[in-house]
């Protein structure tokens, strides 16, 4: 029974996505069925397994991968490679996070892509998406959690891309050349990941979980062998959730569809990055390099996303920057040893992120532009999305008693602890994600209209867009309580059994609330009932700062930098090496042979009386030869 819940699971959205590939891929509408069915199938299993997992079950399942060889030595490791899956109480928390805000998506997606040429398309590629997430989450070895992780970054790729025939706006990418984008960096990571795997392997003759964090755990890996093979796998994890430097994909993966934008950031490829590092947290947490390396990079990532958000332009790419900071809190908590409260943002960020960005959609589907300076007044057209996308700032901003409130002042107490000066920096960050959230509400939701909105004509916005809206406000609202200090963080006992629960430090909690109201305060300030002349005043005065961030501190450029005359330069050189100096040695040989070929095929005149006279030459040369001894007479 516990075997079939898992291949009931991921079976589920595999066959969705099957059957729309075969079958129904000219039924839009049966396309989009199959694969809502599907989730909601498999988010029905997950809510059992979560309950199984509560009552001490491990649900555990084998697929043989690659066959045995009994008797052939060189292959006798093949034994050991299997895909093995299996469900813990993280695993339980992700697969009811990954179903819910899916199949929420799913549902969002059949108003906000109706009518699109590729619709059976985009629920195929959504199902495998959903598939290779819940995969990755159920994986219980390295080499299976590679698997789908490799699975995920495709569906990322097809579905960034879906519209590929869409050419570049000013200032953006095409959604082809976002597409290529976020393959290309992230498979920079993966090349870590993938050593990191190997290297593991031969220092312990496994690709299990299970082995490897016992092994950590026993003190059986020394710190440099456990250093190096964490932070290569922390190589992936830097990709895949978007962390300095390789965060640079995310912000142009919003040329694909909301919904889609909505899915990466909530369930699943962004959050790949943080589960496979608590996944190996055992791992981590005995490696105190690793830990100083991975908090550093998470810290430093959260305020740093942070910066590029407060002047950005376009709704969700606010909100791709605010995914990276958000991340970075997690990559934090992770490196101060707080797995749970890491695991805690995760879980009520997945709600309120995804709820973010289906407002976010509802906000372009009526206007038709991702600029928040071309929108204005939406509150009057919009009252439910305005109100769900008021909620969730909140949440995200860490105002109490909101969910986001309760996870962020965990890790903020944990970094505390360890780690003062990223405490500073996650405390600034505070102060400016309540100002950039609270900047787009002001500016898209208050004062007049600054768009082409044709008023007279507004569209109402349909129940399938409306429902997902008001079913994620409830978890962005009380998802927290499940980890409140004050209720002895159930979610942490739940998590890792004998979890010890950070103190409450009012001190913390009063600081990061103060800061987040702030924010809120300085936004009305400069942006609140319309007024835009104190944000273009203050852009002005700081002109270069301003550029700096609006270029994203050129990372971007140092990039294309890079590529355009570090990589193309080499390959340009490479190219002249080989085509003057490796080609022209070996057709030098050929040309050479080719001439004295030619120069030897002229004695071949076919002509018997010249073979006669040349035979007679060569006849009377070696008689003199031997005769001139004799004519020369004896020496001395």
């Amino acid at each position: 029974m516990n075997e079939m819940l898992i291949w009931g699971i991921l079976g589920l959205p595999l066959l969705a996505f099957v059957l729309i590939a075969l079958v129904a891929r000219r039924s839009p509408g049966l396309s989009a069925g199959l694969t809502i069915v599907a989730i909601l199938g498999a988010f029905g299993i997950a809510v059992l397994t979560f309950v199984e997992v509560s009552g001490g079950a491990r649900p555990a399942a084998t697929l043989p991968w690659l066959p045995t060889f009994p008797g052939f030595t060189p292959f006798g490791f093949l034994n050991a490679i299997n895909l093995t899956f299996r469900v813990d109480p993280l695993t339980a928390v992700m697969l009811v996070v990954v179903t819910s805000v899916s199949l929420l998506v799913q549902i969002y997606s059949l108003g906000y892509m109706g009518g699109d040429r590729g619709f059976s398309r985009y629920y195929a590629a959504m199902a495998l998406f959903t598939f290779s997430m819940l995969g990755l989450v159920l994986a219980g070895s390295l080499i299976a959690i590679f698997i789908f992780w490799e699975l995920v970054g495709l569906c990322s790729y097809l579905l960034i891309g879906h519209w590929y025939d869409r050419p570049a706006e000013p200032g953006h990418l095409s959604p082809s050349a976002a597409a290529n984008k976020a393959f290309l960096v992230t498979r920079f990571g993966d090349v870590g990941f993938l050593i990191g795997i190997v290297y593991l392997f031969t220092q312990t003759g496994t690709f299990d979980f299970e082995q490897l964090n016992g092994l950590a755990e026993r003190g059986a890996l020394a710190d440099p062998v456990l250093a190096i093979g964490v932070l290569l796998l922390f190589c992936g994890a830097v990709g895949k959730s978007a962390q300095f430097p390789l965060h640079v994909w995310l912000p142009d993966a919003m040329e694909g569809p909301t919904p889609v934008s909505a899915l990466i950031h909530a369930a699943t490829m962004v959050a790949a990055g943080v589960y496979l590092m608590a996944r190996t947290f055992p791992m981590l947490e005995h490696s105190p390099s690793a830990l100083a390396v991975v908090a550093t990079i998470g810290g430093f990532t959260a305020f740093f996303a942070a910066t590029m958000a407060l002047v950005s332009n376009d709704i969700k790419r606010v909100l791709a920057y605010s995914t990276v900071s958000q991340l970075g809190y997690m990559m934090l908590a992770l490196g101060v040893g707080a797995l749970a409260a890491g695991m805690f943002h995760l879980f009520n960020h997945a709600f309120f992120k995804a709820l973010l960005f289906l407002c976010a959609g509802s906000v372009i589907h009526l206007v038709a532009t991702n600029n928040i300076f071309e929108m204005g007044g939406l509150r009057r057209w919009r009252p439910i999305t305005f109100l769900c996308m008021v909620v969730a700032s909140l949440s995200l901003a860490g105002i109490p008693p909101f969910s986001g409130f309760w996870s962020k002042d965990e890790i903020l107490v944990a970094a505390s602890h360890s780690q003062p000066v990223l405490y500073i920096l996650a405390m600034l960050t505070v102060l400016m994600t309540s100002f950039y959230m609270f900047r787009v509400i002001f500016l898209v939701f208050g004062g007049p209209n600054r768009g082409h909105l044709d008023t007279q004509h507004v569209h109402a916005e349909p129940l399938t867009m409306t429902i997902p809206l008001l079913i994620l406000v409830v978890p962005s609202v009380v998802s927290g309580l499940w980890g409140s200090p004050f209720l002895s963080n159930p979610f942490g006992l739940f998590l890792e059994g004998h979890h010890e629960p950070l103190d409450f430090r009012p001190d913390t909690a009063i600081i990061s609330a103060v800061l987040a109201l702030g924010g809120i305060a300085l936004a009305w300030t400069m942006y609140g009932g319309g007024r835009l002349s104190s944000g273009a005043a203050l852009a002005a005065r700081v002109r270069p700062l301003y550029d700096l961030l609006d270029n994203r501190y050129y990372v971007d450029h140092f990039y294309g930098w890079i590529v355009s005359h570090v990589v193309l330069g080499t390959a340009y050189l490479s190219n002249r090496i080989d085509s003057r100096i490796v080609d022209g040695a070996v057709n030098g040989v050929g040309t050479a042979v080719i001439a004295l070929a030619g120069g030897l095929r002229r004695i071949q005149t076919g002509q018997v009386q010249t073979y006669a006279w040349v035979l007679f030459a060569g006849v009377v040369t070696l008689a003199l030869l031997v005769a001139l001894p004799f004519i020369a007479g004896p020496r001395g």
